[in-house]
């Protein structure tokens, strides 16, 4: 049997491309990576089996105007693209690839938060500029804590990283029982705990009812005076005009930033104005090695799915249809 499958995007990683190549599939790709109404127009007139979902919105309208579809995978963990409960409706698993991309997502948190702590951008703009400014404001991350939202796979992660520089690393993550001995001897701690010790402060958790805004006025203000935030998740976990008021106040020093609620970030958008936060524009885990990895884990778990039933439970974010 041939299957068709729609990947969300422009391209799909060569790994992937061989995966379903090998099984005799047929793929389609977007024109335009940030164009859902296209997405829509697809899958109203095409009978696909399997949607890969890259950044772009997967609409409640996409879903339920192609009654071929069997599964969705995300390619990458966050779903909040994804109308989920559209799926759920029609019985589909929706999908992630935990883990595939973890290693350069560590990477770039990491390079954020030595970029935000030494102002790179800033020097970097002053001599394409002619200046030659000199300034003792960066911050040396010797010996300053890092706290850690949430401790999976990239969490822990960047704190191996951050503790070979000499940084002291906590994490919290409600998924891990309290008391858990961690055996990178990584400290665990309340959100409380966490937001008052943390001189950096970085995300790694989904986008949930219970992490939506998660950093706000209030919680910003618990953080250690010149502070900074290391957002590489999902923007929605920050309340942005309060992260743009502590930064305004020097509350915060810096701010290291992949992804932010509307993307492509709006030009009228404030974070433009400041030149103490850093930022790129979601690429965490686009270097050709996670794209490689996490195109081969979506396009087999697909796969799996359509020609055996069968399917990691672990990575299935609407796990009541199984």
């Amino acid at each position: 049997m041939t299957y068709k499958f729609l990947m969300t995007a422009p391209a799909l990683g060569a790994a992937g491309r061989k995966v379903l190549a090998d099984a005799g599939c047929e793929l389609d790709y977007l024109q335009n990576a940030n164009d859902f109404e296209e997405v829509e127009q697809l899958m109203s007139t095409r009978a696909y089996d399997a949607v890969i979902s890259r950044t772009v919105t997967l609409s409640a309208k996409a879903i339920e105007s192609c009654p071929s579809l069997k599964i969705i995978c995300k390619h990458g963990v966050g779903v909040t693209n994804i109308d989920v409960a559209a799926a759920t409706a029609r019985g589909i698993p929706v999908l992630t690839t935990p883990a595939t991309n973890a290693q350069s997502v560590a990477e770039l948190a990491v390079g954020l938060m030595l970029s935000a702590a030494r102002q790179l951008p800033f020097f970097q703009h002053e001599i394409a500029e002619g200046r030659w400014t000199r300034s003792s404001e960066g911050i040396e991350l010797f010996g300053k804590t890092l706290g850690l939202v949430g401790y999976g796979e990239i969490g822990r992660r960047v704190a191996h990283i951050a503790k070979a520089i000499g940084m002291r690393a906590a994490f919290f993550d409600p998924a891990i029982p309290l008391g858990t001995d961690s055996t990178d001897a990584v400290q665990y701690a309340s959100l409380q705990e966490l937001l008052k010790n943390s001189n950096v402060l970085s995300l790694h958790c989904p986008v949930n009812k219970a992490t939506e805004k998660m950093l706000n006025a209030d919680t910003l203000a618990q953080l250690p005076d010149r502070a900074i935030v290391i957002n590489t998740s999902r923007g929605e976990l920050i309340d942005e005009p309060a992260l743009a008021q502590a930064l305004t106040d020097g509350k915060l020093a810096a701010a290291g930033l992949d992804t932010v609620a509307v993307e492509p970030l709006p030009l009228d958008h404030p974070f433009r104005q400041f030149s103490n936060i850093v930022m790129t524009p979601h690429i965490g885990g686009t270097t050709p090695e996670a794209l490689d990895a996490v195109s081969r884990s979506a396009a087999q778990q697909c796969l799996d799915f359509l020609q055996q039933q069968r399917i990691n439970a672990r990575a299935c974010v609407n796990p009541e249809i199984l």
